[in-house]
């Protein structure tokens, strides 16, 4: 007979149980209260936090497309162990920015007017739309794997007729919706800094997007690759790690060019309010990383793939927060900080994000069984190359 265990109490267990509770408390004080008695949002800056927050999600999750895109369409198969992670990856970033969204908009019964009420003039009526359709087309790639650990087989070999049109619509869907994204903001020419807005902020999203979902999935694999569990080969890992080089290699060539031709590169001669974030955003979070990626040592390193990735991820956050904060603020006039119940907010859905990620991937068939253990277990051990004889 078996018995009942309670899930061993972890510190990061603690903190994610303690973000969680603390984000629903604050999201009921947001329904209850208002958005003004909450927020610090106002008229002159209606998206804050949050609007940054769902850029960060939905960038994160363009592992999805690319991976699937990668294997399935340009029969890349070497990166098939990583096609599960990538999908569950987008799967609850779009869930998370569907969460975030509702509680900003603040109507939840009011979630069938965009199916009713169309305005195809509107950007906002293309990203609504490609939400909507892509976490439908993610749920049909997603559904399988649940299947699968129930035994449910057939199921499985209906959704697989299918499956090859869902993935050519998917692809199609977030690449609209990762450049639609940058589209929003071409809107704003006159108040965006011009270090933030160009007309091909679009492509620079959509750019982006690939260079920090590749990463945030390496950095998960890294992330739960413990007690000598391997999730994926050190070697694709590193293969991985060139992808992300070469969309930051490209991304700083046509941001530069992009700059110099707008003659946008003249607000860097001295170091004010907007000049400081963009030196940290393209420093730490572009330059520093893909330097480090040019090196073999670095790229099949536990812990040169940790530092790398979360540089990456934290440059990636910063432009997008720059692109929805920084760029609109007139410092010092006019700024905007977002309220405590904000941050509550933001970070309660981050822990739930982090947790159903570990707990999905705790007890359903998402990596591959790899038995050999990594030499270079420890993240923070030294850099000792992973691939033995490299």
């Amino acid at each position: 007979m078996k018995t009942f265990k309670f899930p061993r109490i972890t510190f990061w267990g603690v903190v994610a149980t303690t973000l969680i509770l603390l984000g629903v408390g604050a999201a009921i004080a947001r329904f209850t209260l208002g958005l003004g008695a909450t927020t610090n949002l106002s008229d002159e800056f209606p998206w804050g936090l949050w609007i940054g927050f769902d850029f960060l999600g939905i960038g994160l999750a363009a592992a999805g497309f690319t991976i699937v895109a990668a294997v399935h369409l340009f029969h890349a198969r070497q990166y098939e162990p990583i096609v599960r992670p990538a999908i569950l990856t987008a799967f609850i970033g779009y869930l998370l920015v569907v969460l975030v969204l509702v509680i900003d908009l603040g109507r939840p019964d009011h979630f069938w007017h965009p199916l009713v009420m169309w305005n195809p003039h509107s950007v906002m009526f293309e990203i609504t739309w490609c939400v909507i359709l892509y976490t439908t087309v993610l749920s049909a790639e997603f559904a399988p794997i649940v299947l699968e650990k129930f035994n449910l087989h057939a199921p499985i070999k209906w959704i697989h007729s299918v499956s090859l049109p869902l993935m050519i619509l998917g692809v199609l869907l977030s690449t609209l919706h990762q450049s639609s994204f940058g589209s929003l903001y071409l809107i704003v020419p006159n108040r965006l800094h011009p270090l933030w807005y160009t007309p091909l902020l679009p492509i620079l999203f959509f750019i982006s997007c690939i260079a920090s979902g590749v990463s945030m999935v390496i950095l998960e694999t890294l992330v739960l690759s413990r007690k000598g569990r391997t999730l994926l080969p050190a070697a694709l890992r590193a293969n991985l790690a060139k992808i992300t080089a070469v969309a930051l290699a490209v991304y700083l060539v046509v941001r530069f060019q992009d700059m110099f031709s707008r003659h946008a590169l003249g607000e860097l001669k001295h170091l004010t309010y907007h000049s400081a974030a963009f030196y940290f955003e393209i420093i730490v979070g572009f330059v520093i990383p893909f330097i480090l990626l040019l090196s073999h040592r670095i790229r099949n390193s536990r812990r040169g793939l940790y530092v790398t990735t979360l540089m990456v991820l934290a440059g990636f956050a910063a432009n997008r927060m720059n692109t929805a904060i920084t760029g609109l603020e007139s410092y010092p006039t006019h700024t905007y900080f977002p309220s405590l119940l904000e941050v509550l907010i933001m970070t309660g859905i981050a822990a739930i994000g982090f947790t159903a990620f570990t707990l999905i991937a705790r007890y359903l068939p998402i990596f591959p069984d790899m038995p050999q253990p990594e030499p270079d277990e420890h993240p923070f051990s030294s850099l000792s190359p992973a691939v033995e004889g490299e």
